[in-house]
């Protein structure tokens, strides 16, 4: 049976498994080392990359709903009176509770 911990290397291209020792061998590191730590670099560039894109487009919709005044957003004074409705409501529910 394979030792579980090593990957399987094989490379179609010859020129392409001499490029990637070279490197793992100008790094210091197994070849399976300097393609796990590749793949991980380039998973983690594309994760930062769609974080700040993700942060971006919030920043743009916090501008575009900070610009203009939302009729979903009630005033302080439309706030008040449902509170007190509710309140109204609470009261009435818990006379007919009782």
């Amino acid at each position: 049976m394979s030792d579980p911990k090593a990957m399987n290397l094989r490379f179609p291209d010859p020129k392409q498994r001499a490029a990637i020792a070279a490197a793992a061998k100008q790094e210091g590191v197994s070849m399976q080392e300097y393609i796990l730590s590749a793949a991980y670099a380039r998973a983690t560039a594309v994760e930062q990359r769609f974080l700040d894109g993700f942060k971006a487009s919030m920043a743009r919709s916090g501008a575009a709903f900070a610009a203009e005044p939302s009729s979903v957003d009630p005033s302080a004074e439309h706030r008040a009176a449902e509170q007190q409705a509710r309140q109204e409501l609470d009261q009435q529910e818990r006379g007919h509770a009782a």
